[in-house]
């Protein structure tokens, strides 16, 4: 007989299922199969269980989680999905109504960059990735506000920031 804590671990739940696609997310963020994850772990990961944890038909321990994250190298909490509670509808409408004064910039274009300026943007713009709690985009968007900061990086006046961004080649444009 199949007790109750074991029957319920098989059956998936919401939170149990937007785990899961959090941890495909990631995975395939780093741009590895179930197979290269499997085999670049020393077969800790197998393929078939991380699938099984990826469509949250199994959940995944607290230790092995703590694993993951460090085979991933993101911290723990950038494997769980984000707390959707009541503050984030009003979180959200301040976004939105802050997305017209942002800047869009390519991480990817600033990985391929050298030079002092554009490492201290990096390690900048990874603190802002941090407190979002975003790895899964080679995108960032960054406030006017934040515009103050990137101007000292990159050591340009506040009101030239945005064309700096474009001789880099860093800024995105929709």
């Amino acid at each position: 007989m199949v007790s109750e804590r074991a029957a319920s671990a098989e059956v998936p739940t919401q939170y149990g299922m937007q785990v899961g696609e959090r941890l495909r997310v990631i995975r395939r963020q780093k741009r590895l199969s179930l197979q290269d994850v499997e085999a670049a772990s020393a077969q800790e990961f197998k393929a078939s269980v991380l699938g099984a944890y990826e469509r949250g038909e199994r959940a995944i321990s607290v230790p092995r989680l703590q694993r993951l994250a460090r085979f991933y190298a993101v911290p723990v909490d950038q494997l769980l999905p984000a707390d959707r509670g009541p503050a984030f509808a009003a979180a959200s409408a301040d976004a939105r109504a802050q997305q017209s004064d942002a800047v869009t910039i390519d991480l990817d274009r600033l990985e391929e960059l050298e030079g002092p300026e554009t490492e201290m943007l990096g390690r900048y713009l990874s603190t802002i990735q941090i407190m979002r709690q975003d790895f899964t985009s080679r995108e960032i968007t960054i406030r006017r506000d934040d515009l103050r900061s990137i101007a000292a990086i990159l050591g340009s006046p506040v009101d030239a920031t945005v064309e700096r961004l474009d001789e880099l080649g860093l800024r995105v444009t929709r």
